[in-house]
């Protein structure tokens, strides 16, 4: 049989085993939600910060394209302006005729494109000395292709791939050119008239459209976000499909590149980068530099394009830990504290029980003048009251009777006493009263018989008064004998009175040694259990 548990200790040891519980469940809940909260608070900032450039680039994008297309509406009247001056045949061109109209529409330059001596779609006549040979067959074959079919008069339509066409005219995108060392940005017309063996290529300056998105752009946009938020590591715009080709950044037109604007130097997602040119959904990943954390999100574009946001993992979820830490030590608070009131409210109870417990403890061993003091207006002091008051008829009872068993054996002693008395007195005037009857009944039977013998006649009348006589004499003898036997009787009766008189002078002993251990207040005055 175990060990015995107080209330006392079984309360205690289960509300620290449920508040223990308690606390490791919510815990484990406050730390999954604050991670999901953590998990979805660094996916909006990183949004946010993505959506921004987003934004940038669309707007930028639309100022840009609003500005190139007045230099695409610019450049087709130039265009159309060179070619209705220029002949039907290329020989019939020179390079001062170009020149001269280079200079009075106040162009870049002009390139006739023609078949040269290899039977390849190249530059035969220009402005430009650098330009004459250049072709793309080798460097863009898809674009030699489109070349070759507006040099045989059947222009494709390139609304999607071209900035702006309209019937033979054709106007690329701002590029930089390939046949020049340093960097400038040149916008491409393209016009087959219709009866000529070339087609001519106008180009203009378009540095503005450039300088307008690197002041305004995304890239002075990805500049700002990443200087006024205190959590961005690095933002780029990145083209997934160099990634996956690294050849096309090679290539002049159209001009490709890894990195699009902004810094992309912590590289170890080129996978994710390449998958997502044939799954462009959002990814978003947590990877260690340099033993630090950093949450990284690849957003892509419509248009392909995938905005890379790298951003400070630790420093961002900081805030998130010292809120959960000071939620947990706040909550691991109130449950101590409701520990320490439920113990101290349960201690007063368990003390007010213990004196009950005290109190039916001391009745059990016969002490009925202990009484409970519990001041509660519960059921525990409506319980100690109603000990104390069967305690009070406890005693009142078994004073009472033990009172009537001290009276009860002083009668049996008195009625034993008198009993014995009784028996030798009895007895004697029994046995007196008896040898009177016998003397006298001789005497009288002596009478009687000196009375038979004198009336000895046999006459009717004698016979008579001796048949009287008879009766007399067993009249006489019959009265002799119940004297006797009732002398007897009473004799009897009285000696079983003494012995039942004994008797009940020991039941009454025996009652009052019973009552012995019983310790009994005579006055009513208890003593409280502490």
């Amino acid at each position: 049989m175990g060990k015995k548990q107080s209330l006392r200790r079984q309360f205690i040891l289960r509300m620290f085993i449920i508040l223990l519980s308690i606390t490791v469940i919510t815990g484990i809940i406050q730390v999954y939600y604050l991670n999901k909260q953590v998990s979805e608070n660094v996916e909006r900032e990183a949004s946010m910060i993505g959506n921004s450039i987003e934004q940038g680039i669309v707007e930028t994008d639309m100022a840009a394209r609003a500005i190139e297309r007045q230099i695409d509406y610019k450049l087709e009247v130039i265009t159309n302006q060179i070619s209705e001056q220029l002949p039907d045949s290329v020989d019939a061109i020179t390079t001062e005729q170009l020149i001269q109209l280079r200079d009075q529409t106040n162009i870049a330059g002009i390139d006739i494109f023609s078949y040269d001596e290899e039977n390849i779609v190249s530059v035969t006549k220009s402005t430009e000395p650098d330009e004459i040979g250049f072709t793309l067959k080798g460097v863009n074959d898809a674009y030699y292709a489109t070349f070759v079919e507006i040099l045989e008069g059947n222009i494709p339509d390139l609304q999607d791939q071209v900035s702006y066409q309209n019937g033979n005219t054709l106007v690329f995108y701002t590029a930089q050119s390939g046949s020049r060392e340093e960097p400038k940005f040149f916008k491409y017309g393209y016009q087959k008239e219709p009866g000529t063996d070339y087609f001519i290529s106008t180009f203009i300056e378009a540095n503005e459209v450039n300088q307008f998105t690197q002041e305004v752009g995304p890239e002075s946009w990805i500049d700002k976000v990443s200087s006024e938020h205190e959590y961005a590591k690095e933002i780029a715009v990145l083209d997934p499909k160099v990634f996956a080709d690294p050849s096309l950044a090679e290539k002049m037109y159209p001009p490709l590149q890894k990195v699009i604007y902004g810094q992309y130097s912590l590289k170890t997602d080129e996978e994710i980068l390449i998958g997502m040119v044939e799954n462009p959904e959002k990814v978003t990943r947590i990877d260690s530099h340099d033993g630090e954390k950093i949450y990284k999100m690849f957003m892509p574009l419509e248009d392909g394009r995938v905005i890379y946001v790298a951003m400070d993992y630790e420093k961002m979820i900081a805030p998130f830990k010292k809120y959960s830490l000071i939620l947990i030590a706040f909550g691991i608070a109130s449950l101590v504290v409701l520990f320490i009131a439920a113990a101290r409210f349960f201690n007063k109870i368990y003390n007010n029980i213990a004196q009950i417990i005290a109190q039916i403890i001391s009745h059990e061993k016969g002490d009925f003048t202990v009484r409970s003091d519990v001041h509660d207006k519960g059921e525990l002091g409506q319980l100690s009251t109603t000990a104390n008051k069967m305690a009070d008829t406890l005693n009142h009872v078994l004073s009472e009777t033990r009172e009537q068993a001290v009276k009860t054996e002083r009668h049996a002693y008195l009625l034993e006493s008198e009993a014995n008395n009784s028996v030798e007195k009895v007895y004697s005037m029994s046995m007196e009263a008896t040898a009177d009857s016998r003397d006298s009944m001789d005497e009288i039977n002596h009478i009687i018989n000196q009375i038979e013998e004198l009336l000895q006649n046999d006459n009717a009348k004698d016979q008579d008064i001796r048949a009287k006589i008879a009766d007399i004499h067993a009249l006489i003898q019959k009265n002799s004998n119940t004297t006797t036997e009732m002398t007897i009787t009473l004799s009897d009766v009285l000696k079983s009175l003494q012995g039942q008189s004994t008797s009940l002078s020991d039941i009454s002993k025996k009652l009052l040694k019973n009552l012995e251990q019983f310790e009994l207040d005579e006055k009513q005055e208890s003593k409280k259990v502490l």
